[in-house]
């Protein structure tokens, strides 16, 4: 039995709406106050539809497009709230990704997931690496691992095991399109745990990869190549249907935009009192931070100093996508794939292209193209202080490049995401495990962050219900106490 218990979630983007759903769905009798700084919710993730008087209505996401199926927890969110309907799978055609090597688009190896090649027959027989990269990488299986335990960087793993030419060819630009991150500094430990468990249990990836092929487990793997496509899924309108969804299982008045809190800080009943921009001050029981991980170092500093200085050490990433639609006479050479990324060694100013209406029906009209051109990043944060004209030429000159548009686009815009995208640098984990320590210690409190567990939309939602479970546990053991 829970008693009437309060609790205050601090932060209106994806990880602040969905522990709230969380909430809302398992222990309805809890009071959720949800305070969001903007007048808007959502955060990084929206959709700006676009009314053309020659085109009529376009769905335009200004952040992520889709979301993985995998972990489940997003899937789970979305069942529990009778949604699953809005859902909609990639178009069958053109799944896979492409990679720009030498200038020309080329396809990522059949079978490539990430940094672990399922099937060898594609790898040798692939125009990205020469002779003596195929050779470097079938030596895989004779490659030790150091005895020690200690983390290191994706690129410092992936050169051991397969050398610098797939490095620098397939895997950096790979990960970079998911981390928009410099791999000679981003964790291996906190990014591809599951690559560097198969190498400890088995001693190799070649290894690894033949016992699951004969086992039955790289089926779907083994005909995919680099983002699983298969995978995903995304709402029908853009993914801002997912933060509608959220929102609209909260009661309004659980909601305040425009309300951001200042100060956290404990009362003498062994609650919180939230101090907010507007002067007021509101109590609460309990107290999930949901803010990004500069933000959330500020308002714990008093209750959490350890974490505090821990959150405000993880660096993060700024990225600008240039979203444009295009008509699809402009691009003649269009390739047959919903998107490629661009290897820093191409010496390129973009991160990769995403050809949205290509991957979900009923974005825009068929005889148009909506194209999301990433830009910056860890490598190349100088570009995003260029404006938006600048930016605009400077993807449509890459494209003009890489797949033959000519003409203007018929509409663009750019969307801009400062310091957005939290880095797992080397020693990731030791990070987390030291705020984790220091917020065990105040009862009561909870972060639930993308700079934490996993970046994502699917990470972040199974991170946000395991923080409603901490949240319901606690109200329990209270409530036993007071008894």
């Amino acid at each position: 039995m829970i008693r009437q218990t309060r609790i205050a979630v601090i932060g209106g983007g994806l990880a602040g709406l969905a522990t709230s759903a969380w909430l809302r769905l398992d222990a309805p009798e809890i009071e959720v106050c949800l305070f969001e700084s903007s007048d808007c919710l959502g955060g990084v993730i929206g959709t700006s539809t676009l009314e053309h008087p020659d085109l009529g209505t376009i769905h335009l996401d200004r952040g992520a497009d889709m979301l993985a199926t995998e972990p489940s927890s997003a899937l789970d969110l979305i069942d529990r709230l009778d949604a699953s309907d809005r859902l909609i799978h990639p178009k069958s055609a053109g799944r896979g990704a492409m990679i720009v090597h030498q200038g020309r688009l080329r396809s990522i190896p059949e079978g490539f997931v990430l940094m672990r090649p399922t099937r060898l027959r594609s790898m040798v027989t692939t125009p990205l690496l020469s002779p003596q990269g195929k050779l470097r990488l079938l030596a895989e299986p004779c490659i030790g691992e150091p005895d020690s335990e200690d983390d290191e960087s994706v690129a410092s793993f992936v050169r051991r095991r397969f050398g610098d030419e797939l490095l620098q060819r397939i895997v950096q630009p790979l990960v970079a399109g998911i981390y928009t991150a410099d791999v000679e500094r981003l964790s291996m430990r906190a990014t591809m745990a599951p690559i560097h468990a198969m190498v400890r249990r088995h001693g190799s990836l070649t290894a690894a990869t033949l016992r699951r092929r004969f086992g039955g487990r790289d089926g779907v793997e083994a005909t995919s190549s680099g983002a699983r496509y298969e995978k995903f899924r995304a709402f029908r309108f853009g993914m801002q249907g997912l933060i509608d969804l959220l929102a609209e299982s909260l009661p309004p008045t659980s909601v305040r935009t425009n309300a951001a809190v200042n100060r956290i800080g404990r009362n003498e009943r062994g609650g919180f009192d939230l101090a907010l921009a507007d002067a007021s001050v509101q109590s609460f029981d309990q107290v999930v931070v949901a803010t990004p991980a500069s933000r959330t170092a500020n308002l714990i500093a008093d209750l959490a100093p350890a974490a505090s200085d821990q959150l405000a050490s993880i660096i993060s990433a700024s990225a600008g996508i240039v979203v444009m639609v295009v008509r699809r006479e402009d691009m003649p050479g269009l390739p047959p794939t919903f998107g490629l990324v661009v290897p820093a060694i191409e010496n390129r100013r973009i991160l990769a292209v995403s050809f949205a209406s290509e991957k979900f029906a009923g974005r825009c009209p068929p005889d148009h193209v909506i194209v999301r051109v990433f830009v910056g990043g860890m490598l190349q944060s100088d570009l995003l202080q260029r404006d938006d004209a600048d930016l605009v030429q400077l993807a449509t000159d890459e494209l003009r490049d890489l797949v033959g548009l000519s003409g203007a686009p018929v509409h663009q815009t750019v969307v801009r995401w400062n310091k957005a995208m939290p880095q797992y640098e080397i020693g990731h984990l030791d990070r987390v495990a030291t705020i984790d320590a220091d917020i065990a210690r105040i009862p009561g409190l909870h972060l639930c962050s993308n700079a934490l567990r996993g970046v994502g939309i699917a990470p972040l939602i199974g991170q946000a219900g395991q923080v409603a479970k901490a949240v319901i546990d606690q109200a329990a053991s209270t409530a036993t106490a007071c008894c």
